[in-house]
């Protein structure tokens, strides 16, 4: 379990990374962990021609095929298996072995989030193909000895292949047809002649190396200051924690490149965490011109080639910089000096799925374990690290002004109660105040640009029926289906469900009675183009985007000019630089204040902050209308003051008091079954053993807020402890008294973010 001595807000366990094992000889026993969701490692004969180490990659047998598995360190105990029952390794992989920081790294994952080591190891086994040698690649030349005569007939299309090849270099068969203008046919019949020959060809380098000697971009005199802070840090080749702090348009990239650049320069690997690595082309553009070349990618989208020469060359050390999402901490890097976690303060890190964990929690544990520095970098840290920050357990360094003289944006409040949105002829009931509608126009008229953010997508979150009153509903979860109108279909945004809009109601049968409530994406460009029909607009939405290319695509049209008004959820606040936007608009600022979320003020003030932040960032002068029914709340008046110190001090102040993160601990027991009464029956039994002690308190059990969810109906338990106790220990005595039924399933979420 992690250490109980932890700091308050990241608990980093003190935990020595030992020197390599000696190897196993033969004849003697190892213990292999396998990438399956069980509970410990299996142990194996080594065979007589083998020996093993800890973290050599194997393959064994296991009933009646065979697995991957690493090596795992012996534990002491009584061996189960006696010695003659072992069967044996069946053959070591050629691949470096997992180190023993990677290894420790595994444990301490899968030990803080309750997840068994197995399960921990299939992320960090996560391309079966990368652990396979790669297929040689095949070139062909020019035959030592071709026959003077006697061969085939010289047709133009095999001169061509023969011209093609003067030169002596091979080529391969792509390479080949492609400059000779022939089919692959013509080679290989000149290598059944003789007159070629097939070679293996070195492989191609799967990744160019960054130039950390490059030069970028001129740097202002507090951006020179922050990137030395860092880069010492960086070159030092120990564990640290900066926070890197800046406005919104601040520069904060360039000079954590320059950090970059000194882990580069001393011979280390850097890996970069985005929240949204496939949304993200700017990014990438600014990391090519300052290093004169690409950095490895690692996100969902990539193919399962891609993948693999990906994590090959993170092992071998070829992949000398990789950008990627939360599940790039588990790449198995060889000389790893720099984690950088961008925008950390965003909850695209939390995985919510198989193995739960904070990627920004779990990049200060693999920093500590492998001896790198950290930096975490945002305009509007979560709570947790500014905590970390006041307690001296982290540095910080900060850039008080936006870059080349921009100045921020102006914030201005709208209340809806004064200022209704009027009707759209022909649409009814508008979601643009008239201030706002005029300040889109303004801009407009002025040749500048403008966005408007709606952090829901789709056309509209709920349709119903005008006459029964019947609300369209996701038949596998309590949750209303959304309608997309441009795709014409309902779909649900938990599961997955789509269906058909249909022309009468579900409910009465009533034709053309349903109706949409409430605006989504869509909606909204729907009443833009009724209001200003000149202007060029876009939705940039997760769902209107087909991947990284049609996001970069977007991009580039904003940044031509080629769009006037953009329309977008929100991704359009993760970072883009939009020269000439200088008008930002939120149609519903209210929108993610309320729904039993601890952390919900917190969030809504960093996503309109950094939407905000789109505005004005060059020459031109920003401004920023919020739309809410509360300009009251604190989010909003801190907001409109530029009171971010402000707000984040009195959010401190409340969770400190009520005992919440991260001045207490939380754990949820999420229980879910297909059928009702064996949940019920499982909770009961938890309530009747839950544990009796004064510094844990059990909230629950309750019907979670989506009380089915893909099928399955939910229940959720939350325990709250101080920081001092650790409920790993407590969760493990509690379910360890019971034994639930199998119909019924139990996840545990250390430190909860969500709470649907």
């Amino acid at each position: 379990m992690p250490n109980p001595r932890a700091s308050a807000a990241h608990p980093i366990p003190e935990i020595v990374v030992n020197d390599p094992a000696p190897p196993v000889a033969a004849g003697a026993r190892v213990s292999v962990l396998l990438p399956l969701p069980l509970g410990r490692a299996y142990d194996y004969a080594v065979p007589a021609d083998m020996t093993l180490e800890p973290g050599a990659l194997v393959r064994v047998p296991l009933g009646g095929r065979e697995a991957v598995g690493v090596v795992w360190d012996r534990e002491a105990g009584p061996e189960e298996v006696p010695a003659s029952r072992l069967r044996p390794v069946i053959a070591r992989l050629h691949i470096a072995p997992m180190d023993a920081a990677r290894r420790r790294f595994i444990e301490w994952v899968a030990s803080y989030t309750m997840a068994s080591r197995g399960a921990v190891l299939r992320m960090a086994l996560s391309v079966p193909a990368a652990l396979e040698p790669p297929r040689p690649t095949v070139g062909y030349r020019l035959a030592p000895r071709a026959p003077d005569s006697g061969g085939p007939r010289r047709t133009a299309a095999r001169a061509r292949v023969l011209a093609a090849l003067a030169q002596g270099a091979p080529r391969p068969m792509g390479d080949l047809t492609g400059a000779a203008r022939a089919g692959a046919s013509v080679v290989k019949g000149l290598v059944r002649a003789g007159l070629l020959e097939a070679v293996a060809l070195p492989p191609a380098p799967a990744f160019t190396a960054p130039d950390p000697t490059r030069a970028g971009p001129a740097l202002s005199r507090d951006q020179v200051a922050a990137a030395a802070v860092l880069t010492a840090k960086a070159a030092a080749g120990a564990f640290d924690v900066t926070l890197l702090d800046g406005v919104t348009g601040s520069g904060k990239t360039e000079v954590y490149f320059e950090a970059i650049a000194a882990a580069l320069a001393r011979g280390r690997q850097a890996l970069v965490l985005l929240p949204e690595i496939a949304l993200s082309p700017q990014w990438l553009e600014r990391f090519e011109v300052r290093f004169g070349a690409a950095p490895a990618l690692w996100h969902s989208d990539l193919s399962e080639a891609q993948r693999r020469i990906a994590w090959r060359a993170v092992a071998s050390g070829a992949a000398r910089v990789v950008v990627g999402a939360r599940s790039a901490l588990f790449l198995p890097f060889a000389e790893l000096g720099l984690i950088v976690v961008d925008e950390e303060h965003d909850a695209g890190f939390k995985q919510e799925d198989g193995v739960i964990y904070h990627a920004r929690d779990m990049a200060v544990v693999r920093a500590r374990l492998g001896a790198c520095a950290v930096v975490l970098v945002s305009a509007t840290p979560s709570l947790e690290t500014v905590t970390n920050v006041r307690a001296g357990r982290y540095g910080r360094v900060h850039l008080a002004a936006r870059h080349a003289g921009a100045a921020l944006p102006a914030v201005e409040l709208i209340d809806l109660r004064a200022d209704r949105p009027p009707r759209v002829p022909a649409l009814g009931q508008g979601w643009l105040s008239t201030r706002l509608s005029a300040a889109v126009d303004e801009t407009l008229k002025a040749g500048e640009q403008a966005m408007l953010f709606l952090n829901r997508r789709g056309y509209a979150p709920l349709t119903l029926c005008r006459a029964c009153g019947h609300r369209l509903q996701c038949p596998n979860c309590t949750a209303w289906l959304v309608e997309h109108r441009r795709a014409g279909t309902l779909l649900c945004h938990h599961c997955g469900h789509r269906a058909p809009l249909p022309t009468a109601c579900p409910g009465c049968g009533a034709e053309g009675a349903l109706a949409a409530c409430g605006p989504g994406v869509e909606r909204l460009a729907e009443e833009v183009a009724a209001l200003f029909p000149a202007a060029r607009t876009a939705i940039m939405a997760s769902d209107t985007l087909a991947g990284p290319a049609a996001a970069a695509a977007l991009v580039r049209a904003v940044q031509a000019r080629e769009i006037d008004l953009l329309i977008g959820t929100q991704i359009v606040a993760k970072g883009h630089h939009f020269p000439h936007l200088t008008l930002v608009g939120v149609v519903d600022a209210d929108l993610g204040l309320y729904g039993g979320d601890l952390r919900a003020a917190e969030r809504t003030f960093q996503l309109l902050h950094q939407v905000s932040g789109r505005a004005g960032r060059a020459a031109r002068p920003g401004r920023v209308l919020i739309q809410t029914a509360e300009p009251e709340h604190p989010v909003m008046s801190a907001l409109a003051a530029g009171a971010r110190d402000r707000f984040m001090d009195a959010e401190s102040e409340a969770r400190a008091r009520s005992g919440m993160p991260p001045f207490g601990r939380l754990a949820a027991l999420i229980l879910s079954a297909r059928d009702p009464a064996p949940l019920d029956a499982a909770c009961r039994a938890l309530t009747r053993a839950a544990p009796r002690r004064a510094d844990v308190r059990i909230l629950g059990p309750a019907p979670a807020p989506l009380a089915i969810l893909r099928g399955r109906h939910r229940r959720r338990f939350l325990l709250k402890t101080p920081r001092e106790v650790l409920p790993q220990g407590v969760i493990q005595a509690w379910l360890g008294a019971l034994r639930l039924p199998s119909s019924v399933r139990v996840r545990i979420d250390i430190d909860p973010y969500s709470f649907l």
